[in-house]
This record gives C-alpha cells, sequence and structure tokens, in this order.
C-alpha cells in the first residue's frame, strides 16, 4: 500500500534543478520543515505567556530566549526596549552616580559585614555588567562585573522601595549583558557571599545581543574562537574576565618604565609619526600620502634619528614609549604596529646601558611577578620552560659565540670573499637565507640557529659586526665590530641598545654602503638621512641609545607565546565583507603617467612594465652607465623624483639610485658629463 510520501515524492524536487528528491531526501526536508514550524510555533507561545504575564520575569523569561536563535533574541531585545521606552521608561540615562567602584566595595565592606546581615543604615550605589540572573518568585540574584571584580545583587520585594509593579518591571527587563546601577545596602548572603540588597535598579544600558556564558570558577564557558577573540574584543573582555589580567600586567610595565626613567631625570618626549625618509632602523615602511604637500610620507619604524637629533640640541636624557610601524609579516611574535621604548643618555656607553637594562628589566619582572623566575610557554603546545632573570645576565661577543658554537673559524669581516665563504658554510650546515646574500644576512642566519635559539634565560649578545649596525659607534678596541648588545630570552629578543655613532663622515659613508646593499635588492636597507648627517656635524656628545619591546616584555609576563594576546586590537585578514566594502569605498584614481627621458624616451615610468625596465637596466650598476654618473642619471633623475614613493619602493635598484644621486648636490649633478 501507498504511503502519504511515496504519494507526494514525484512533484518535490531538489533546490535549482528538476530532478525530483529520493523517498529518504523528501523525508529529511518534510522533517526538518515540520520542525522549524513547530519551534516557531513555541515560540510565538511563549511570547505571548511572556507579554500576558506581566510577572514573568528576567530569570524564566531569559532562560527561554536562550533557546531563540540569536537574530531572533536581539530582535525581541529591541523590541522590549521599544515596549521599556513607550511606557515612560529610559533605557540609557546620561549619569547614574557611583559610590563605590566594584573592587573598593569589595575591600570597603568584605570586613565590617558578617553572614546574613546588612548594614541597614548604610545606603550606597554601585554600577556594573550582569554576567549572571538566578533567581524567581520575591528573590532575584544578579552577579555584577566591572574593573575586574564581581559583586552580588540580591533583590527581593520586600526592601525594593517603589512597590511590587516597579519591582517586577525591573526584572521583567534586565537580562544577561545588561549595564545596571544599584542603589541598596552593602551585606551578606547566609552563605557569606557579600552583596549588595537594593532599594532600586536602574537600567544604563541594555545588551541587545545573546552573550556567550561568561568564563566563571569553573571554567565552564568563555569564548575560545581566536578570530571571535581578536576581531571582538571587547566581547573577550566580557565574556574572559582573565583577559583583563594581561592588559594589567602591560600597563604595570608601561608605568614601570616611565617611573625608572623619571627617577633618573629623563624627560618623555614625542616624535613625528610621518616621516619623509623611513629612517633609525632597517625595515620595510608603510607609505601614506600628504593631499596638501602632495608627497608621499612614510609612517615610522622607529624615533632613533629624531630623539638623537634632541640630544644633539642639549636635551641630554630624552625617551619616548610609542608606536612603530613595519611593513612586514604577521606572525607569533610581530604585528605590523607595535610599542617600544626608546631612550638617549649623554655621556653613557653601551656599558651603562647594559647594567640600566638589568636594573629595568629584572625590577620589572620582580615588581610585577614578586620574583626573578617566571614560567614561559615559547610557543604553542611547547612546554612552559623557567626563565630567571637575576641579575647580572650572561654575555656573548658575537662572533666570537658564533665561533664556538660552530667549531670553526670564520672569515675576516673585511676578506674580499667573506660572502662567498659564509656562504659555503651555510651549505655545510644545510641552512637557508633568503636572497640577497649578504654579509649581514649570512652572519643573522647563523646568529638565529647557533647562539638566538639556544638562549633561555636573559643573555647578551654583544659587539655585533658593523656592516649589521649602521648607526651604532665603532668598537674602541676591536676592528669592524660595534659597542652594541642585543638582550635575547627563549629565542626573543627583548632590547637592543648601543654607543651612538656621533661622527657625521662614517655615518654618510655607512648610509652610502646601506644604499649599495639597496641596489643589491635588499629592500631593508636603511635609507639615506641628510638632515640626521647635518645633526652630527653640529655635534653629538658621547651617548648611548636603548630600546626595548614592551610587547614582547608582556609576553613573557603575561606567559603568551602569541602577540595578538597582548595587544588590544591586534591586525587581523580582512573578513570577505570588510574587502567588499573597502573595495565599494575607495575612490578612484586618475591613472599617472611619467614619461622618461633619453634612452627611456617613451617610456611610462610610473607603469610596471616601465618601471621594471629601469629597475632592471640597473641591476648591478650604481648609475645607469656602471659606477660613474653621467648626464643621464641627471636628466632621468628629475623625471624620477616626480613619482610616489608608492611606484617605486618595489623596484630596490631604482630607489637605490634615486639615493645614491640624490645624495649629491644638485649643482655637482649638473657636472655629470
Amino acid at each position: 500500500m501507498a504511503t502519504e510520501f511515496e504519494i507526494e515524492a514525484p512533484a518535490a524536487t531538489a533546490d535549482g534543478d528538476n530532478e525530483p528528491l529520493s523517498k529518504n531526501a523528501l523525508k529529511k526536508k518534510l522533517k526538518a520543515e515540520q520542525a522549524a514550524k513547530a519551534k516557531a510555533e513555541k515560540e510565538a507561545k511563549r511570547a505571548a505567556e511572556l507579554a500576558a504575564n506581566p510577572k514573568q520575569t528576567s530569570s524564566n523569561a531569559a532562560a527561554v530566549e536562550e533557546e531563540l536563535d540569536p537574530s531572533q533574541f536581539k530582535a525581541n531585545r529591541e523590541l522590549m526596549i521599544k515596549n521599556f521606552e513607550a511606557e515612560g521608561g529610559n533605557p540609557y540615562p546620561h549619569k547614574f552616580h557611583v559610590d563605590w567602584r566594584l573592587p573598593d566595595y569589595n575591600a570597603e565592606f568584605e570586613s565590617r559585614t558578617k553572614d546574613g546581615e546588612r548594614l541597614e543604615d548604610v545606603l550606597t550605589t554601585v554600577a556594573g555588567r550582569i554576567v549572571s540572573v538566578r533567581g524567581q518568585g520575591k528573590l532575584f540574584f544578579y552577579d555584577l562585573r566591572g574593573d575586574g571584580a564581581k559583586v552580588q545583587v540580591m533583590s527581593d520585594l520586600k526592601t525594593y522601595a517603589d512597590g511590587e509593579d516597579a519591582f517586577y518591571k525591573i526584572h521583567r527587563i534586565l537580562r544577561r549583558g545588561d549595564i545596571v546601577g544599584v542603589k541598596g545596602y552593602p551585606g551578606k548572603s547566609k552563605k557569606g557571599e557579600l552583596s549588595i540588597f537594593p532599594v532600586e535598579i536602574i537600567l544604563l544600558s541594555p545588551c541587545l545581543h545573546m552573550l556567550p556564558f561568561a568564563k566563571g570558577d569553573s571554567c565552564v564557558g568563555g569564548i575560545t574562537n581566536m578570530e571571535t577573540r581578536y576581531r571582538q574584543r571587547y566581547l573577550d573582555l566580557i565574556v574572559n574576565p582573565d583577559v583583563r589580567n594581561t592588559f594589567e600586567i602591560r600597563s604595570k610595565i608601561i608605568n614601570g618604565i616611565r617611573k625608572y626613567l623619571d627617577e633618573r631625570h629623563f624627560m618623555e618626549v614625542e616624535t613625528p609619526m610621518m616621516n619623509m625618509i623611513p629612517g633609525g632602523a632597517v625595515a620595510r615602511p608603510f607609505i601614506t600620502y600628504h593631499n596638501d604637500l602632495s608627497m608621499d610620507l612614510y609612517l615610522r619604524i622607529a624615533p632613533e634619528l629624531y630623539l638623537k637629533m634632541l640630544v644633539v640640541g642639549g636635551l641630554d636624557r630624552v625617551y619616548e614609549l610609542g608606536r612603530q610601524f613595519r611593513n612586514e609579516g604577521i606572525d607569533l611574535t610581530h604585528n605590523p604596529e607595535f610599542t617600544t621604548l626608546e631612550f638617549y643618555m649623554a655621556y653613557a656607553d653601551y656599558d651603562d646601558l647594559m647594567v640600566m637594562c638589568e636594573e629595568l628589566v629584572s625590577g620589572l619582572v620582580k615588581s610585577i611577578t614578586g620574583g626573578y623566575k617566571i614560567k614561559y610557554s615559547p610557543k604553542p603546545g611547547m612546554d612552559e620552560v623557567e626563565i630567571d632573570f637575576s641579575p647580572p645576565f650572561k654575555r656573548i661577543s658575537m662572533m666570537e659565540g658564533l665561533e664556538e658554537a660552530m667549531k670553526t673559524k670564520l672569515p675576516a669581516l673585511d676578506d674580499p670573499d667573506v660572502v662567498t665563504k659564509l656562504t659555503a658554510l651555510m651549505k655545510e650546515h644545510k641552512l637557508e637565507c633568503t636572497p640577497p646574500h649578504t654579509t649581514a644576512r649570512l652572519l643573522d642566519t647563523f646568529v638565529g640557529e647557533f647562539l638566538e635559539n639556544n638562549i633561555t634565560h636573559p643573555t647578551f649578545i654583544t659587539e655585533q659586526p658593523q656592516l649589521m649596525s649602521p648607526l651604532a659607534k665603532y668598537h674602541r678596541s676591536k676592528p669592524h665590530l660595534t659597542e652594541r648588545f642585543e638582550l635575547f630570552a627563549a629565542g626573543r629578543e627583548l632590547a637592543n641598545a648601543y654607543t651612538e655613532l656621533n661622527n657625521p663622515v662614517v655615518q654618510q659613508s655607512l648610509f652610502l654602503d646601506q644604499a649599495k646593499a639597496g641596489s643589491a635588492g635588499d629592500d631593508e636597507a636603511m635609507v639615506m638621512d641628510d638632515a640626521f648627517v647635518t645633526s652630527l656635524e653640529h655635534g653629538l656628545p658621547p651617548t648611548g641609545g636603548f630600546g626595548l619591546g614592551v610587547d614582547r616584555l608582556t609576553m613573557f609576563l603575561a606567559n603568551k607565546n602569541n602577540i595578538k594576546e597582548v595587544l588590544l586590537f591586534p591586525a587581523m585578514k580582512p573578513t570577505e565583507e570588510q574587502l567588499d566594502l573597502i573595495s565599494k569605498s575607495a575612490p578612484k584614481k586618475a591613472p599617472l603617467k611619467c614619461m622618461g627621458v633619453g634612452t627611456f624616451a617613451g617610456v611610462d615610468l610610473a607603469s610596471d612594465e616601465g618601471m621594471a625596465k629601469l629597475n632592471n637596466a640597473l641591476a648591478g650598476k650604481t648609475f645607469l652607465s656602471g659606477n660613474s654618473p653621467s648626464m643621464q642619471d641627471a636628466e632621468l633623475l628629475k623625471v624620477a623624483e616626480t613619482l610616489p614613493l608608492s611606484a617605486v619602493i618595489k623596484s630596490p635598484n631604482v630607489l637605490s639610485w634615486i639615493q645614491t644621486c640624490s645624495a649629491v648636490a644638485v649643482d655637482a649633478r649638473e657636472q655629470w658629463a
């Protein structure tokens, strides 16, 4: 005998085509439709019951609403708030006077109250966000959170001042996530939990969304999805209260740094975020555009050069805590924008700075954690290691340490074949180095493999080669080395410092060497800064400069191995919706043209093809004709200088050529044959 399904089956088709559904597929479809219909009827019935019963309270109404899907929950809340306003209520009052922050309330009344009693002669006010709703009938319990503390609200009809109707009205509308003000008596429940017994509760700001359950003492609940936590940090802080601890540690580090330096007569200063030249560090910059000046500007990669100019001007001890921006990769320890400390101290050298570094870092560790030893997991899934920040820290001379670890004698830094010999050692040890294979890049690869990766406790790697440190002063007794150190712990760099190079002639020569590295394809080579060299010509006293990564130090003290955990709003890859919005709202730009001259006549240097042609023509050369400049360089430079930096930045040979030519005075360029 045919069933009902068998009779109707031929008429049903799959979505998007004319093929009939199978019997099983049809059964599943009808079952899903029936379930959806039943759910809708059930929700409508519950909503009607809630509207019909004015004494239906927040506790059992909230339990019903928790079963709704998020969009339906939001629609219900919006309707509820609209009705509340229609009845004369104000869900967004301008002001609520608070007598006590919740941590202060706990500190004040924990010892003044006894179990099962309340202070009837003390009427006070607190405010916070509801994270838990319990109770029914004539007694309701709420947990309020604020400023990292929790207070229980015990609301009973007898205590409530405005009577039964007001009592049920406010409790009917309150939900998890709402921010409320409470006026009442301090006291404790019979079980000894500090509470407030309200005579009045005021809704200060409703939460229209269904919140995930907060993570409590049982560690149940909370948000574990990393994308949600980082993109909606406010939600992370609401639901995962322990996240606050990380940023309290960060705040203590910053305050501790300021205290240390202020006590030593340093002046805190601010330097420009947008620069015409990306100086002060070896890194790839971000580029922005200034409409009024019609020119490209760089977001700063370091404040170093400006701070040293201030020392030239007589501000002998200066520091800056601020954001830096580097257009580089995003990983567990790198974010495009990050926070550093940099300070400069006249009449100090790198030996003085090592002592100060030990005092500052070990002092911060002890003041925040209570001791010098901490537990830290360097990478996700790795066991924790104990790191001892007790001063003094171990010191390793870089070249000597490498030779000891590699069990070989490294080639002299002034050896003409140093790159060839280091490349051979690279192959021997089966290591890889991203091109170009400059001496600095090859040595840095060896340091990472044989020194940095084997460091657990704080260790200074000292006396880096001059070619790796273009702003550091040459060592007073060791040729080709500098008076510099980097602080590492658990394989992570924490600080970098050196005796500052104050010889303008040597500094200009090192800038030109960096320009040559740029022409070899090193897009992180430092850029010539004539203004800084000019400032050195006015006299920079013997000076020590120090830089510390605030984010990295926070990672250690909070035991976080992902830098996103210590940044409130870390950089994230845009979602598809965000990319679509950006593409729709981006202004339309007129195509840029910049026609070359001489052998490049008719070539549009603003196009990718034209720029590639010029970049290839300069491969392996300092100037267009080789190692000597010509009039063609001078003429073509006039055209190239009109290009925005964004058109040149991806062509390292062109960028280096522009920097090298621009370092020569205009009058001198006119004499090029």
